[in-house]
């Protein structure tokens, strides 16, 4: 096979090693008969179809998902019950108490104080009626296009791409709101029980209007004909209302901007009640501002992720958009203002946090970005957005080295940048940051680590679905890779 690179003809096979420089996508180039080039087309666009189509029972099929469901509200309620009523600590029986006489008083407790109200109603349709509305055309923003769809006959789906303007948009009305008493920030942390039964109940009931849906548009995809596992992994594949793309409007507004709302009314609450915020509060306010931030600053890239092409939205990704990620992810913050108040740690503890986190931070936006720049320049859809506040150093790779696959020069293992030393460096900060949200929290208490531990599991699950997915689309140039890059998560470690 030979492909082109700006002019200069490469000769490659399987597994070769090679430098990668274009404008646009490789081009085949006829050193072999066009019905060979033709042929080795037809065969990878076949081969596509069929990954696409095959239905892989994951997550221990019907039974291990309907556990899922079920422990992922038992997770949500638990974490709230431990920082309004345990002070941060274990839910557990008082002595003496029986297990049968503490569930049910807890129960009653969540009820009580977990009940919609109208307040709760408001803050949250009106924050999910802003998400919606402005991923339509109405704030600006940049188009991108998705990977080709397999069952869509190859379609290429545009996202628009506008949440870095909705997020500063939102931040700007809300300080104002707030300053001129119109809305205090503080006043989510004072409905957190009420909003989260509300969010529970909606990533509920929109997953399966979602599920039925599908089959009213006949947009079922990929089905097992399991009712429980097509509704716990979804049934439809991209929807969409008036345009806007509701797997990734959940996927980063919902999701992200959400919890840092959630965390930011915490930080907002404390210097209410204590006059000021304190050193831990404001590592995880930073924390969450910069994840929350990249997310947004680099949407366009999340069009070609596994989340995007080819999960379907199902009740896997819907609650744990709309309920899961903001409320679990932000107990450090809450267990902070209940359990820490305004207490600190020495200087030199909260530095050395502070230094990880950034340098971390750093290092996940940088890979993150050469890795799905790359896929941008590779489909020759790579637009610079040098106004997307903030871009670092060595964020876009130059002749970048790539493992090219048998028979299609667009599909390319990446081997320099920060993936030289590691296949999932991306995967390794994110536990790292996971971990110092933690830290943050001190020693006193096992919960505020909860999330890392859950996180590193979720991330090992994936990284077993990533490779597994990964072998089947690049064969012999998969093994090649890992050969090339033996280092998973950190290099010449592991």
């Amino acid at each position: 096979m030979t492909v082109s690179t700006r002019g200069s003809m490469i000769h490659t096979r399987s597994g070769d090693t090679r430098r990668s420089k274009y404008a646009s996508p490789p081009a085949v180039l006829p050193s072999k008969p066009a019905g060979h080039a033709k042929g080795a087309a037809t065969r990878s666009r076949k081969r596509a179809i069929e990954l696409d189509a095959e239905v892989v029972k994951e997550f221990g099929g019907a039974w291990g998902a309907t556990f899922i469901m079920v422990v992922s509200h038992v997770i949500v309620y638990f974490l709230y019950a431990s920082n309004a009523y345990y002070d941060g600590g274990l839910p557990a029986p008082g002595p003496g108490e029986s297990a049968a006489a503490w569930a049910r008083a807890l129960v009653r407790r969540l009820a009580r104080d977990c009940a919609p109200n109208t307040t709760a109603a408001c803050i949250f349709f009106g924050f999910m009626g802003w998400m919606f509305v402005s991923a339509t055309s109405l704030m600006p923003g940049v188009k991108s296009s998705g990977l080709p769809v397999p069952s869509e006959g190859f379609r290429v789906l545009t996202y628009n791409c506008n949440s870095l303007s909705t997020w500063w948009v939102t931040l700007a009305a809300l300080a104002i709101a707030h300053y001129y008493d119109v809305f205090s920030l503080a006043t989510v942390a004072d409905q957190l029980g009420p909003l989260t039964t509300i969010a529970v109940l909606f990533g509920d009931a929109l997953s399966l209007a979602v599920y039925l849906g599908a089959f009213g548009a006949k947009a079922t995809h990929r089905m097992s004909h399991n009712p429980a596992y097509d509704y716990f992994m979804g049934a439809w594949l991209n929807p969409r209302i008036l345009g806007v793309d509701l797997k990734m409007m959940f996927e980063i507004r919902v999701a992200w901007i959400g919890l840092f709302l959630l965390t930011l009314s915490a930080a907002v609450k404390q210097a209410e009640v204590h006059g000021n915020i304190s050193g831990p509060m404001a590592i995880l306010l930073c924390a969450h501002f910069l994840y929350t931030n990249a997310c947004v600053k680099g949407e366009e890239c999340v069009t070609t992720t596994w989340d995007v092409f080819y999960e379907k939205w199902g009740w896997m990704l819907i609650f744990w958009n709309a309920a899961g990620v903001p409320l679990v992810y932000s107990y450090q913050p809450y267990y902070i203002l209940t359990k820490l108040g305004k207490q600190e740690h020495s200087h030199a503890y909260t530095a050395v946090l502070t230094a990880v986190l950034l340098v971390t931070y750093y290092v996940w936006d940088t890979c993150n970005s050469q890795k799905n720049r790359f896929k941008a320049q590779l489909r020759g859809t790579y637009a610079p957005r040098e106004w997307a506040f903030p871009q670092l150093p060595w964020g876009t790779l130059q002749d970048p080295m790539v493992i090219v696959a048998t028979g299609n020069a667009s599909s390319q293992l990446l081997v320099s940048g920060w993936y030289a030393y590691a296949r999932k460096v991306h995967y390794t900060c994110d536990i790292v940051m996971a971990l110092v949200w933690g830290l943050a929290c001190g020693f006193g208490d096992v919960l505020p680590y909860f999330y890392s531990v859950f996180f590193t599991t979720m991330i090992l699950h994936r990284l077993a679905r990533d490779d597994a997915r990964l072998q089947k689309k690049y064969g012999h140039a998969f093994e090649e890779y890992k050969r090339r890059v033996p280092y998973v998560f950190v290099p010449y470690v592991i």
